[in-house]
C-alpha cells in the first residue's frame, strides 16, 4: 500500500508515529496569504516596526494563528481519511515564531477507541499527540482527536480518549515573552465576565486554498465525494482562524496567542457559510508586562433558519 492510500483506523496502533510532511519555512508571503484569507488584524504581525520596538528583534513576527494552523496541517498525514476532527485540547504555543524559521511536526497515536458503526462502515476515534519544533527549538504541543473509517472489521480498541476538557491545562505563563514592551498596544476595554458579539459577520471562502497552504491532507476538504454531506467539508481550523481574526478586532491589544484550553467542533462548516462570533472574557491575570486572558469564543453559522453553533473554543492570549 502506498503511504498516500492510508492510514485508515485499522492501520494504526498506539505508538504509531506518522510519516512527516515537509518541513516548512514560514515567510512573509505566508503571513500575507493568511491575512488575505482570514482577515486577522494582529498588530505585531501586521506592523513590523511595532513588533521590532516591542521585542527588540530586527526580524518580523509570524502570525501565531498561522503557526498553529501550519502545525495542524503538518499533522494530517494521520487524518487523510478523516470523517471529522472532534476536538483539540491542551494547546500550548511555547514561544513566538519569527519569519524565516523552519518548522517540523511529529504526530504520534496516543489512544484508540472503536465507535459505533454507521451502516456497514466501521469507525474509530484516534487520539493524536502533536509536537512542533523549529530551527530555534520547541514551538507547539497539543492533542487532537479524529474520527477515522476502518477498512474492514473494527479492531476492538477501547482506550479512554477523553474529551476536550479532560487534559490538564498547560503552563501558559511559561510561554510569555517576558522582555516584550506592550506599551504601544491598546489597553483592554473588557472586564472579566463581559461578553462581546462582533458586529461584523464574516463568510468562509478560499477554503481549499487554505487547506493547501497549510498542507492539510484530509480528503473531505478537497473532494466532495469523500464527504458524507455531498459537498466539501471546511477544515475546522479555518473556522478557528476566523474566530481569532474576530478576537483581534475585539481585543486589539492582543500581543500573541499562548494556546487553547480546548476546542470543540460542534457542527460542520461549509464554503459560503456566514459566521458570527461572540467572545466572553473568563479570566485576566497579570503576567510579565501585560496579562494572561482566557476567553470563551462561540462561533455560529447564520442563515435563513437562524443560528447554528459550530465552534466552542477556549483560548488563552497575552494582552497589554
Amino acid at each position: 500500500m502506498h503511504r498516500l492510500e492510508g492510514p485508515f483506523y485499522d492501520d494504526l496502533t498506539v505508538g504509531t508515529v506518522l510519516p512527516q510532511l515537509p518541513p516548512t519555512t514560514i515567510t512573509d508571503a505566508d503571513n500575507t496569504a493568511y491575512r488575505a484569507i482570514i482577515g486577522d488584524e494582529s498588530r505585531p504581525t501586521a506592523d513590523r516596526a511595532l513588533y521590532q520596538r516591542m521585542s527588540g528583534s530586527d526580524a518580523a513576527l509570524a502570525n501565531p494563528g498561522l503557526v498553529l494552523q501550519l502545525s495542524i496541517g503538518l499533522s494530517t498525514s494521520a487524518t487523510r481519511h478523516a470523517i471529522a476532527n472532534l476536538f483539540y485540547r491542551g494547546v500550548l504555543l511555547a514561544r513566538p515564531v519569527e519569519l524565516g524559521e523552519t518548522i517540523t511536526t511529529t504526530t504520534t497515536v496516543l489512544g484508540m477507541a472503536d465507535s459505533r458503526p454507521k451502516g456497514d462502515l466501521n469507525r474509530g476515534k484516534v487520539l493524536l499527540g502533536i509536537e512542533t519544533t523549529g530551527t530555534n527549538g520547541p514551538i507547539a504541543s497539543y492533542q487532537r482527536c479524529a474520527l477515522l473509517p476502518a477498512r474492514g472489521d473494527a479492531p476492538g480498541f477501547s482506550d479512554d480518549v477523553g474529551s476536550a476538557d479532560s487534559a490538564p491545562a498547560p503552563d501558559y505563563a511559561s510561554a510569555i515573552p517576558q522582555a516584550w514592551d506592550l506599551s504601544e498596544l491598546p489597553e483592554i476595554t473588557m472586564a472579566v465576565g463581559d461578553t462581546f458579539t462582533d458586529p461584523m459577520r464574516d463568510h468562509i471562502d478560499q477554503a481549499p486554498g487554505f487547506a493547501r497552504m497549510t498542507f492539510n491532507q484530509a480528503m473531505v476538504h478537497r473532494d466532495s465525494s469523500k464527504s458524507a454531506y455531498g459537498k466539501r467539508l471546511v477544515y475546522g481550523g479555518h473556522v478557528i482562524a476566523l474566530a481569532q481574526a474576530s478576537m483581534t478586532r475585539a481585543l486589539p491589544g492582543m500581543a500573541t496567542m499562548l494556546g487553547w484550553g480546548r476546542c470543540n467542533h460542534v457542527a460542520p462548516a461549509f464554503e459560503g457559510d456566514t459566521l458570527s462570533f461572540t467572545h466572553t472574557l473568563e479570566s485576566a491575570e497579570p503576567a510579565g508586562n501585560g496579562q494572561i486572558l482566557t476567553l470563551l469564543t462561540k462561533g455560529s453559522r447564520v442563515d435563513d433558519e437562524g443560528e447554528t453553533e459550530l465552534l466552542d473554543w477556549q483560548s488563552v492570549i497575552y494582552h497589554r
